[in-house]
């Protein structure tokens, strides 16, 4: 049995969530799933990012307190559980949660001894969106490159982190992929920027900057711990670090896997600063990053900044949750942005879960009822035509596994809908309507064969269901229901899946 302790980024919660984390949300709960039915032991952590500036100026822009603003939105972050079904197992939010801020200092205090950490003035380009200072070089006309805006001009005294020292181990470490960062890509653009030679970088802000929000530096008078510091140290404190509780011990220094997803906009933290402070205060590093790329629309990443931000909840209120969860999946690759549209979730929901999975599963069922009282068949495996069908149900698990073990979900769910599509081309094979025809006519084997071809479809039904539960657990569920007997019957075909249009189901 394999323990794996599963993360998502935290996100800011200057506003609502929208549809580019869901995505990350999504596929963390896919691979949590997945893992969970395989028999492994599954720790799977969202939460919130509350202790940032950008939460505090939202506040000030909106004339509320910055805790309330920051209650409100990380209720919605939360919130996600049900209409994503997401089975999360904690959810933290970084300035509520009491395993947060020991935990937060401890980690600090492991690095002082290093001799990791020291005070020193500086003057950079800020950019509050980013929480991220900039060199000159980085700018794109003078701007972010994820915000589009100048970044403001900062000096003041902070406290910095000896990055500089871990140039050489961290190469090393992703190199030899005993730090694993996917899509490959990515992992060069890490190394890429190590090699380009690493330089401390601040780990603090003046209490006045940030407007008295944040963690304390410990006994660091006037200063505030930097948001991403803050932020990192998630992963652990979520785990009672704080306490060196047996939670981080179970599953950070004796896990197998300490996977992290991560967007494209924050790899340097994760992979190049986060690995660094764990080194220094001598803890173990991830076992994987995996990098998913933007959500976009009309070209533009969707945002709560910038105008573009998608509703997760409006959409699962308009099309549901498996609508939702499927365009994410069926449709976002693995490497690459991915534009939305409704009308591409409506043209996805509509062709493969309409389309190709209800009508067939309610065929399945509706024959076994014409033909059979609804009542379940046995038959051959290897019955006459059935060949590709049953490769394609013998090939799935491995392919499932292989794909979701490089992350890729696309492929993941490329090879589930095989079965859909030779289940269906079995349908127009078999010809169940002809062999119920021929067994009223008396033709003797005719009886024989209709069962044969009722139970491999219905059996494949049944492995849909079991394939797609860590995919579309509710859908998944409700074909389980349609294809389990009760009393020695099935239930009467229902719909699965209402076909769409733009205003909704």
């Amino acid at each position: 049995m394999t323990v794996t302790y599963l993360t998502t980024t935290i996100p800011y919660v200057n506003a609502r969530p929208h549809l580019g984390f869901a995505l990350e949300l999504v596929q963390a709960d896919v691979l949590a799933r997945h893992g969970r039915q395989r028999g492994h032991e599954i720790r799977l952590l969202t939460g919130t990012d509350d202790n940032s500036l950008k939460n505090v100026l939202a506040a000030e822009a909106e004339g509320v307190p910055t805790q309330e603003l920051v209650d409100r939105n990380a209720d919605a972050f939360a919130a996600l559980r049900g209409p994503l079904a997401l089975s999360f197992d904690d959810f933290i939010r970084t300035s509520r949660d009491p395993r947060h801020r020991p935990g937060v200092e401890r980690f600090w205090r492991a690095c002082a001894d290093s001799g990791d950490l020291y005070r020193k003035h500086y003057e950079g380009l800020y950019c509050v969106g980013c929480e991220q200072f900039y060199v000159a070089s980085e700018l794109r006309d003078g701007r972010c490159p994820e915000h589009d805006r100048r970044p403001q001009v900062v000096a003041e005294e902070n406290w910095f982190f000896r990055l500089s020292r871990y140039q050489e181990r961290l190469y090393d470490l992703i190199s030899s992929g005993r730090l694993r960062i996917e899509p490959a890509g990515r992992r060069n653009e890490v190394l890429s920027f190590i090699a380009a030679g690493l330089d401390d970088f601040s780990v603090s802000r003046s209490r006045n900057r940030a407007r008295g929000w944040g963690i304390p530096v410990p006994d660091g008078g006037d200063q505030v711990i930097y948001v991403w510091w803050d932020a990192l140290g998630n992963y652990l404190t979520a785990l009672d670090y704080g306490e060196d509780g047996p939670a981080y011990e179970h599953w950070w220094l004796h896990g197998d896997r300490r996977v992290h997803l991560l967007g494209k906009g924050v790899v340097r933290f994760h992979a190049v600063y986060w690995p660094a402070m764990l080194l220094s205060a001598g803890v173990p590093l991830p076992t994987e990053l995996f990098v998913h790329d933007y959500l976009t629309v009309d070209g533009n990443k969707i945002s709560k900044s910038s105008g573009t931000a998608v509703d997760p909840v409006t959409l699962v209120e308009r099309f549901g949750t498996d609508a939702v969860r499927w365009w994410l999946l069926r449709e976002v690759p693995r490497v690459g942005d991915a534009d939305f549209t409704v009308d591409k979730l409506i043209a996805t929901t509509n062709r493969d879960l309409a389309n190709d999975l209800g009508n067939l599963v309610h065929r399945v069922v509706s024959m076994l009822h014409r033909y059979r009282d609804g009542r379940p068949v046995t038959g051959s495996e290897t019955t006459p035509g059935a060949q590709a069908l049953a490769a394609a149900r013998r090939e799935a698990a491995g392919q499932v596994d292989a794909a979701l073990s490089n992350f890729d979900f696309r492929r993941a769910a490329a090879a589930i809908w095989s079965i859909v599509e030779e289940a269906n081309r079995y349908v127009e094979i078999a010809q169940p309507w002809q062999l119920a025809r021929a067994e009223r006519d008396g033709h003797a084997s005719a009886a024989s064969q209709l069962d044969a071809a009722l139970a491999v479809l219905i059996g494949a039904c049944r492995d849909l269901a079991e394939h797609l539960a860590p995919f579309l657990p509710d859908a998944a569920a409700r074909i389980t229901a349609q294809c389990t007997s009760v009393d020695g019957r099935l239930p009467a075909a229902q719909p699965l899946f209402p076909r769409g249009d733009q205003a909704g189901w």
